[in-house]
């Protein structure tokens, strides 16, 4: 497996391939042609939000146990929301919250990183299209959304879209944990093999709706144990195989 990191590198922004521990700059194009250069020391490293998507597609209630939690039915069919691309920040950037929007969420998700232009993919052919995978948390302004009654205010603010630590490579998806802890505290845990929609089937469905492109995420949703965060937290969201996305909540 190789893990895809974004790196500051002399002053920009490289990518780096990472395996079994050791780290090399990539020449090229990850959604194209590329190989592994030089190889470079992990230590001090700047790590960047791993891909600049156009849209973060999200899948609301793809998990039995949240749909419980939220007191709703399992959904017939894929429930979709946008993330706007302004919501990404990286590894270690502060969640900004909002005082005035009141209670803020953590939701983590595992995320699918798509590879190359992506529209009416067919369900056998859905694994040609993914780059890899990646950690998302899904924050989420829960009073606003009650309030709203729709999803596109309490899901979109600058910073509610924490996305790294990298894009795992040749990762199978089918059964990975997925965990959140605040301030090291275990908040929500659980397995994707619970998801009620799969990968391949949330590909084939959005798609269908909606061209997806090169650097575009799919987040899969978010299993129970949704929680408040506050300024002066620590999030973190684990997902096996990919790693660790912490973020710092702070006051807007």
């Amino acid at each position: 497996m190789i893990r895809l990191y974004r790196i500051e590198h002399e002053g920009g922004p490289r990518y780096a391939a990472e395996s079994e521990g050791t780290w090399r700059l990539v020449e090229g194009d990850i959604f194209g042609v590329w190989n592994e250069g030089p190889e470079i020391s992990s230590e001090g490293v700047r790590l960047l939000a791993p891909v600049q998507p156009s849209k973060i597609v999200c899948v609301g209630l793809n998990y039995r146990d949240h749909a419980a939690e939220q007191n709703k039915a399992l959904p017939a069919e894929p429930l979709l929301f946008i993330k706007p691309s302004t919501s990404v920040v990286g590894p270690d950037a502060v969640i900004e919250a909002p005082a005035w929007a009141g209670r803020i969420d953590h939701e983590a998700e595992l995320g699918i990183v798509i590879g190359k232009r992506a529209h009416r993919v067919p369900l056998h052919q859905t694994q040609d299209y993914v780059l890899g995978l990646i950690a998302v948390n899904d924050v989420t302004a829960r009073d606003l959304q009650n309030k709203d009654g729709q999803y596109t205010r309490c899901k979109g603010f600058d910073t509610f879209a924490p996305i790294g630590p990298c894009v795992a490579m040749g990762l199978d998806g089918r059964d990975l944990s997925v965990r959140a802890y605040v301030n090291g505290q275990l908040r929500q845990d659980s397995r994707t093999r619970e998801l009620i929609f799969t990968i391949p089937e949330l590909i084939t469905f959005i798609t269908s709706v909606m061209t997806l492109l090169p650097g575009d995420i799919i987040s899969t949703g978010t299993p129970s144990g949704i929680g408040p965060i506050v300024p002066g937290d620590s999030v973190t969201v684990h997902v096996e195989g990919v790693g660790a996305l912490t973020n710092k909540v702070v006051a807007q």
